[in-house]
Formats: structure tokens, C-alpha cells, sequence
């Protein structure tokens, strides 16, 4: 299912909704992922202030993927290598 990310409380709402579907407690949760009880709080309460690899590492832990939609022209710049990255055009 696709479901469109626009904000933090959004994420937010998406792993709380992941948790809950496996039936697993937050402190369950938290434990095997390998990150603490109060940030996977912070996360489903939608704090806008996480570690981006702390974040990644819940939305694997619960299976979510992250897939980013771009428009077809960003295409050329993501597969340019890597010394044109960062320059202007």
C-alpha cells in the first residue's frame, strides 16, 4: 500500500500502524529493533527532531520500505557520476 508522507506526524502514524498491526509492544518493539522505548515514542508521536539512521533503522525493524517518487528529469542527476553531484547546471 502507498501511503503519501508529507510530515513527521505522518511517518509517525505509519509506524505506530506497523507496530500495532505485528501486535507487538512498544518496549517489545524497541528492544529487537535496537533503539530505545522514548525514541520509537518520539517517532509515533511524529517528533520532528530524530536521527535520520535511528528512523531508517525502525522503518526496516517493522518492515516498512521507503520509496521516494521523483519526477523523471531528477533521473539524470541521481545516475550522473558522482563529479557532477553537488554542481549547478
Amino acid at each position: 500500500m502507498k501511503i503519501p508522507i508529507d510530515n513527521a506526524a505522518a511517518i509517525g502514524k505509519v509506524v505506530r500502524a506497523s507496530r500495532k498491526a505485528q501486535k507487538i509492544r512498544q518496549d517489545d518493539a524497541a528492544g529487537s529493533i535496537g533503539v530505545s522505548e522514548n525514541f520509537l515514542g518520539k517517532i509515533e508521536r511524529g517528533s520532528e527532531s530524530v536521527q535520520w539512521g535511528k528512523l531508517f533503522q525502525v522503518l526496516e525493524g517493522l518492515g516498512v520500505r521507503v520509496v521516494v517518487d521523483v519526477p523523471e528529469n531528477v533521473a539524470a542527476y541521481l545516475n550522473a557520476p558522482s563529479s557532477n553531484q553537488g554542481k549547478t547546471p
